[in-house]
């Protein structure tokens, strides 16, 4: 039987470092290509809902 202390963890097999941690959404919120499109999207819809509501 294999005597490991806790702090002894097997590094991992598909090549990541064992410091490097996970990317997630706010990683992706941040980036500014994704920014611009989602600004845009939202002037497009807040446009539409100004002429809906004041213009017709």
């Amino acid at each position: 039987m294999l005597d490991t202390a806790p702090g002894d963890a097997a590094p991992p097999t598909d090549g990541r470092v064992a410091t490097e941690e996970p990317k997630g959404c706010l990683f992706a919120l941040s980036q500014p290509p994704l920014m611009i499109f989602l600004a845009v999207i939202g002037v497009l819809l807040l446009l539409g809902s100004l002429h809906d509501l004041l213009g017709l």
